[in-house]
């Protein structure tokens, strides 16, 4: 049966709808039911885009493993973990870069003066620290901490992360690092003089129509696949809230994590960057912002995404120019503006626990299939 979506211009104008994902994709389409019966992940959505038309976007399997949960459909919103990094703090960063209200290189002690306390060590380090080396993750800041185990609410969870002791000297390491990404969603959000939420639903996506959002907290929403079982933190049922610990300290709202969306609002996302930005965004800043860094040696990272590395999460397919992010709930998208295409892939796969990388395995062989279905083999 032919999804409704299906054949449609990703900006929502109905183009001729003639072709079968199901038998374009097959190999794709295969290797996620497959996984879903290995229970790698209980549900996924999957879009593709190509050009301006939106190939595929269908859902996958169930919100949990048993049989009575509800079944997946393109529409299913997704906790979209750390492609909020990308899709919102990015954009935000953008957007203000573009208004000359930041600079790439401004010193992150002059925007967050916490940061750099007389008191604190690392004083020459912490002053070196630049907005560039938090969007390229090369600001030598550790990949995580518990903060959320004593910080108690957002204002303090922020103080702790600005005392968070550097691991290596600025510039010498990519580490990728959420504390990197919480400290640039407080310094824009003071650049703005508004929440990351606020100032993404007004300029990014209600331009696009997206439905994109952060939850800010609903506990037991039902509409939202379930991402865990907590038992060490909240204790509960981690559904329609996000199952990031320390966004979940800060309210739901944060640099890191948080946003909450569907696979076609992500593939509009897509499109637009794959246009160079159009109508949000200006070409140039694309460019600028989704080009590998050329230091420190080694890293893939570009400004907020993150490029093809060997092996890649992106497959083996897509081209050097490649741009793309995942996220720990098991989401991604990648785009590649050399095919003008983007492939959107969520899924729930901490469900019932995050223990199982299996996705690891499962999330370059769609790439691949959508690739080669593409190029007729």
């Amino acid at each position: 049966m032919k999804n409704k979506l299906e054949g449609q211009n990703i900006k929502g104008n109905a183009v001729d709808a003639t072709g079968e994902q199901g038998e374009r994709f097959a190999a794709a389409f295969a290797l996620l039911e497959e996984a879903i019966c290995r229970r790698i992940f209980p549900g996924a959505a999957l879009a593709v885009t190509l050009d301006d038309k939106l190939l595929a976007c269908r859902g996958f399997g169930h919100f949990t493993y048993e049989v009575e949960s509800p079944s997946v459909t393109p529409e299913t919103m997704w906790d979209l973990a750390s492609l909020t990094k990308a899709v919102a703090t990015t954009s935000m960063a953008m957007l203000l870069y573009e208004r000359g209200k930041l600079s790439l290189d401004s010193k992150v002690a002059e925007l967050l003066t916490e940061f750099s306390n007389a008191k604190l060590p690392q004083k020459a380090w912490r002053e070196a620290v630049t907005v560039r080396m938090l969007l390229a993750h090369s600001a030598g800041l550790p990949a995580h901490r518990k903060f959320y185990l004593e910080a108690n609410g957002r204002a303090a969870l922020i103080e702790a992360a600005m005392r968070v002791p550097l691991e290596r000297a600025p510039m010498t390491h990519a580490e990728y690092s959420d504390i990197g990404f919480i400290l640039l969603g407080e310094l824009l959000e003071r650049i703005a003089g508004e929440r990351l939420d606020v100032f993404c639903e007004r300029e990014v996506f209600r331009p696009l129509m997206l439905n994109l959002r952060f939850t800010v907290q609903q506990p037991g929403c039902k509409d939202i696949p379930p991402t865990c079982v907590d038992t060490a933190y909240r204790r509960r049922i981690v559904q329609g809230e996000v199952n990031d610990e320390n966004a979940s300290a800060m309210g739901g709202v944060a640099g890191h994590a948080g946003l909450f969306g569907d696979a076609l609002s992500i593939s509009r996302f897509a499109q637009c960057m794959l246009e160079g930005g159009s109508p949000v965004f200006r070409s140039e800043t694309v460019r600028l912002f989704t080009t590998r860094q050329l230091e420190p040696p080694g890293s893939s990272r570009a400004l907020g995404w993150d490029t093809p590395s060997a092996p890649s999460q992106s497959g083996s397919r897509l081209s050097e120019r490649s741009f793309g992010h995942l996220g720990f709930t098991g989401t991604s998208l990648w785009c590649d503006p050399e095919r003008k295409l983007s492939i959107t892939l969520l899924t729930n796969r901490t469900w019932p626990s995050s223990r199982n990388q299996g996705i690891r395995e499962v999330r370059p062989k769609v790439h691949d299939a959508i690739v080669k279905a593409l190029e007729g083999e």
